[in-house]
């Protein structure tokens, strides 16, 4: 058998003290601590013995002299606080530029003409938690059968739709006719177009976030999933990635629905067939279902409930492997708003020899493909990032 690597994005699990916070609105938010504060403290002995309490601060996750995994946080260098983002920095595509945000809602051109398009009108256009915007406007789509459209402080065009209303392949359809507007015709004016199906009645609606589909940019150059694959090895999408990336640099999607117990599940699958290559995982839920929803109690339960899956992570660990855990930005569910929040996020690094060493504060996220272009033996030549093998 080959190398292999593994990389576990924990979404939205900041650990705060950026050093830009105060230019995005985010000063003093904190996703890990505040979690743990706001419970009465966290009960993470696995995340513990890799090391989680020597990278900041924790309640219930004291430090440990001899952690499991080399330890440190990682400062992101893209303008921007949103998951595409991040996880492309990671395999070194570093956005210089923020993408175009709307907190004024989208201009009208781009709202009569999707409403053209599609056939339907559209209620909403403006920054909405999801889940507050469906409550409020589905009555009204539901007896109007119009689009509810929203964005957030990320640069996305979000379109959602009760399933008993809307079919969800008509859903999805509009949602690409959005994705040829906004992104197609030669200009970037959101990074994704999310469609968002719901169902259930009034006060007590419910998003079908394994039915959530996402259609972004394609990376605007090579990645190390490109390097990677060109290698000779597989590469295994878990959840979001293949969306992120679009499919490129990719030669297998688990999509690993419908929560993140599953993509858990996903990664063990992968890991228990694939000779050589790497496994990019995002487990989404701590973001989409506890940060955005400002839910402390919910992210707490979701990371202890990952902290009782990683001991079968561990153990498939052989000579050859690496494990990175991480996060791709900040989600405080204490924090005002219900948007992302600008952190650093900490990085996690171990394989089967058990050794370990500070890493430190790392200028950028693509530390973690050139490390998994490194294990793997990749060319890591022109891209960002130094690899954290030491």
């Amino acid at each position: 058998m080959g190398r292999r690597a593994t990389v576990i994005v924990l979404d939205g699990v900041g650990v705060g003290d950026a050093p830009d916070a105060a230019r995005f609105g985010d000063e003093g938010a904190n996703t890990l601590a505040h979690t743990a504060r706001a419970v009465g403290g966290l009960r993470l002995p696995n995340l513990a013995s890799l090391g989680l309490g020597n990278v900041l601060e924790l309640e219930g996750v004291p430090p440990t002299e001899e952690p499991r995994a080399s330890w440190g946080l990682m400062t992101e260098r893209s303008a921007a606080k949103a998951t595409l983002a991040g996880h492309w920095e990671m395999m070194g595509l570093v956005l210089e530029e923020p993408l175009p945000t709307y907190p004024e809602g989208f201009p009208e051109e781009i709202i009569s003409r999707f409403e053209r398009e599609t056939g339907r009108r559209v209620i909403g256009n403006r920054p909405a938690s999801g889940t507050q915007i469906i409550e409020e406007l589905g009555p009204e789509q539901e007896r109007t059968g119009a689009w509810i459209v929203y964005t957030s402080a990320d640069s996305v065009f979000q379109v959602a739709a009760h399933t008993g209303v809307i079919p969800l392949q008509e859903l999805y359809a509009a949602c690409e006719k959005a994705h040829r507007m906004l992104i197609g015709e030669g200009r970037i004016m959101v990074e994704r177009v999310i469609a968002r199906p719901y169902h259930g009645e009034p006060g007590s609606y419910e998003r079908e976030n394994e039915n959530r589909h996402d259609y972004g940019i394609e990376p605007f150059g090579e990645t190390y999933l490109d390097r990677v694959e060109a290698s000779g090895r597989e590469v295994v999408a878990v959840g979001k990635i293949y969306d992120i990336f679009d499919g490129r640099g990719i030669t297998r999607h688990l999509p690993g629905k419908p929560d993140d117990m599953a993509k858990v599940d996903a990664v063990l699958k992968a890991l228990g067939d694939l000779e050589k290559g790497f496994v990019f995982a995002n487990l989404v839920d701590f973001d989409a279902k506890y940060g955005h929803r400002r839910d402390p109690e919910g992210m707490a339960e979701n990371l202890e409930r990952f902290d009782r899956r990683l001991p079968e992570i561990l153990e498939t660990l052989g000579e050859e492997d690496l494990l990175i855990v991480t996060a791709d930005h900040g989600n405080d569910p204490t924090f005002r708003g219900t948007d992302h929040t600008r952190e650093r996020v900490p990085l996690l690094l171990a394989d089967a020899s058990g050794k370990a060493r500070p890493l430190g504060v790392r200028r950028g996220f693509s530390d973690v493909g050139a490390t998994v272009a490194a294990w793997l033996g990749a060319d890591r030549g022109g891209l960002p990032g130094e690899s954290l093998l030491g």
